[in-house]
C-alpha cells in the first residue's frame, strides 16, 4: 500500500453455500461486485456484493490530525465516486476507484478513536454477504449509513436475482418466431444494479429486480431460438451506462435492448400506468422498437398504449446498431404494479419480448 502504518486486516470466509448458477456470464472487468452495504448504529458493517467475489480488507493506524481507517477493495469499477458525511465516530465513508477495476469503500474515524486491527475481521457469511464488526468502536451518536438494500423484497422473494436459476426454467418457445441458427447476436441490457436500484415501486418492489427477471428469460427464450445472446449485468451489480453501450458495439450485436420499469414521478399519482418503447434514429431503430411495443401491449390489457417515441437515453444514443429501450409499466401504478410483482406476467413479458425481437430479426437481410 505504500503506507508503512497500512496492514491488511484478517479475512476469514465462513463455509461457501453453493453459488448461483447463471447461463450467461458477464465478461466486464468494470462492473463493480460491490451491491449494498450498511455500517449499523451496533458499529457492524454489512456488505452485498457479486456472488463469488474476493475482497480485500486495510486497516491504517491515526496520522498527525487524523483518525484510523479501514477500507475494503471490491473488484470492478464504481460508477460514481462520492463522499458520505459520517456522524458519531464516523468522520466520513468515501467510496472511489483507486485504480483500473477496483472499487475501494473507505471508512475514515474521528481523531480520537482508537482501533485495534488484530480484533478487526472481515468474514465471509454466504457467497455474496460479508460482515466486520469495528469491534472497539464507541458506538455513541452512530446513527445508520448505508446504500443499496441488503435484504430481499418481500414482494419478490420468490423471484429475486439469486434465486432465479433459468436453466431449471424451461419457459415454452411454441409460438416464437425462428430465425435462422447463429446468424443473430442481440445484446439485453437489464437497467439499473447494485446499489442503483432503479424505480421503487408499491408494496416496495424495486425495478431492479423485476428487469433482471426478464432479461433472464428473454435471453433464455432467445438462446432456445439459436439466438447469441449477451447480458450486460446477470446479477445485482454498479454498472455505468458507458460499459454497456460498450459490449454492444465491441460485439457488433444486430440489436440492443434495454428494458426498464416506469415510475412516476410521485408515488401517490397511482393511476399512471401504461407501456412505451423508445428508439434513437434510424428506420431499423424503429422497427425494433414497434415490434417490441406491439407484443408487450398484448400481454398487458388495459395498460395504456404510451405509443413508440424517439428518445435520447444514453445507452440507445451511443449504440452503433438498432436499439430500443422498453419501458414494461409503471411500479408506482395501480394497474401495473400488481402484475410487475407476479411471476406470472413477468414470464409474459418477457416472451412478448423475445417475440418482438425474433420478429425484428427475421425482417433484417
Amino acid at each position: 500500500m505504500g503506507l508503512a502504518q497500512s496492514r491488511r486486516l484478517a479475512i476469514f470466509t465462513a463455509a461457501i453455500l453453493p453459488a448461483t448458477y447463471f447461463l450467461f456470464l458477464l465478461p466486464i472487468k468494470s462492473a463493480s461486485a460491490l451491491a449494498a452495504w450498511s455500517l449499523e448504529s451496533n458499529g457492524i458493517l454489512q456488505l452485498r456484493t457479486s456472488t463469488g467475489a474476493k475482497l480485500k480488507a486495510f486497516f491504517q493506524g491515526p496520522l498527525p490530525g487524523k483518525g484510523p481507517r479501514v477500507w475494503i477493495d471490491f473488484p470492478g469499477e464504481l460508477i460514481r465516486p462520492r463522499t458520505l458525511l459520517g456522524n458519531g465516530p464516523v468522520k466520513e465513508v468515501r467510496l472511489g476507484k483507486p485504480k483500473d477495476g477496483v472499487t475501494r469503500l473507505v471508512f475514515e474515524f474521528d481523531a480520537s478513536i482508537t482501533l485495534d486491527p488484530s480484533a478487526l475481521k472481515l468474514v465471509g457469511t454466504s457467497p455474496d454477504r460479508w460482515r466486520l464488526n469495528f469491534v472497539g468502536l464507541p458506538t455513541s451518536g452512530l446513527r445508520r449509513i448505508a446504500e443499496g438494500d441488503l435484504t430481499l423484497s418481500s414482494s419478490l422473494r420468490r423471484t429475486s436475482p439469486r434465486s432465479i436459476q433459468p436453466v431449471k426454467r424451461k419457459l415454452k418457445i411454441s409460438g416464437l418466431p425462428s430465425v435462422p441458427r447463429g446468424r443473430f447476436r442481440v445484446v439485453i441490457d437489464p437497467g439499473h444494479g447494485g446499489p442503483d436500484s432503479g424505480a421503487v415501486g408499491l408494496g416496495g418492489i424495486r425495478e431492479t429486480d423485476l428487469v433482471l427477471d426478464i432479461s433472464l428469460q428473454v435471453a433464455q427464450l432467445l438462446e432456445a431460438k439459436g439466438v447469441k445472446v449477451n447480458l450486460t449485468r446477470t446479477s445485482e451489480v454498479d454498472l455505468d451506462l458507458p460499459p454497456r453501450v460498450a459490449i454492444a458495439n465491441r460485439l457488433g450485436a444486430n440489436a440492443f435492448i434495454s428494458i426498464h420499469a416506469n415510475a412516476s414521478r410521485t408515488t401517490t399519482k397511482r393511476d399512471v400506468n401504461g407501456i412505451e418503447t423508445f428508439y434513437f434514429t434510424g428506420y431499423r431503430g424503429l422497427r425494433l422498437a414497434t415490434n417490441i411495443q406491439e407484443q408487450v401491449l398484448k400481454v398487458s390489457p388495459g395498460s395504456p398504449d404510451r405509443k413508440v417515441r424517439q428518445g435520447r437515453f444514453f445507452v440507445i444514443r451511443r449504440t452503433t446498431m438498432p436499439a430500443a429501450l422498453i419501458e414494461t409499466g409503471f411500479v408506482t401504478g395501480s394497474l401495473d404494479a400488481p402484475r410487475l410483482a407476479s411471476n406470472a406476467h413477468r414470464r409474459q413479458l418477457a416472451i412478448a419480448i423475445a417475440k418482438g425481437i425474433l420478429n425484428y430479426l427475421k425482417e433484417v437481410r
